[in-house]
């Protein structure tokens, strides 16, 4: 199995959230910071099958960067590929935790979720 990436922002109190879990129940991981090494444009794709092809759900819509860059109203425009290139070159729009590996791929952390997945 591929290891776990949890790619995070280290001010973000649902990725600390989510690293608590992860270490609570000795599911290991690597942490990698989502605004200096956004995930890749094949793991962004990944995720997006995993959320059923609903682009919007990558996106941090509370996000600075999102309000600013008039994504509510890009998004309506947007193709996949365009959108999976955003994120790919800004990770502050990408909602977060994004974790993923070989078998899992998840974004945002709801323990009910994340108990059935780990």
């Amino acid at each position: 199995m591929s290891t776990l990436k949890v790619y995070a922002y280290a001010n973000c109190g649902t990725c600390r959230k989510a690293k608590k879990y992860l270490t609570e129940h000795s599911i290991e991981f690597t942490e990698i910071p989502i605004r200096e090494h956004p995930p890749t444009e094949l793991e962004l794709k990944a995720m997006l099958d995993a959320c059923n092809g609903q682009v919007t759900r990558l996106f941090n819509t509370s996000g600075q960067d999102y309000r600013q860059g008039g994504f509510k109203e890009k998004l309506k425009t947007l193709s996949d590929a365009q959108a999976i290139s955003a994120l790919a070159a800004n990770g502050n729009l990408i909602k977060r935790p994004f974790v993923i590996s070989d078998r899992v791929a998840v974004v945002g952390f709801n323990q009910d979720l994340w108990d059935n997945l780990f």
